[in-house]
């Protein structure tokens, strides 16, 4: 299986993934292998539909994407 480092998590990011495994009483491995993309809202937010449409054609317009989704 795959691993991925990440680098540069500001402070309150890493305590509140620590809390949540301690609260929980697993490892911050396997909670941030949860699927935790609802839960995780307020630390990574999410784009609506339009949103995105409009990001991958602003990239596609400066010549970064090949393809708009």
């Amino acid at each position: 299986m795959k691993s991925i480092t990440v680098h540069g998590i500001d402070e309150k990011t890493e305590k509140l993934i620590k809390k949540r495994a301690k609260s929980e009483g697993t490892s911050v491995n396997k909670v941030m292998k949860k699927d935790n993309r609802e839960e995780f809202l307020d630390l990574f937010g999410i784009w609506t539909e339009e949103e995105g449409k409009q990001f991958f054609k602003a990239i596609k317009d400066k010549g970064f994407a090949q393809k708009v989704r």
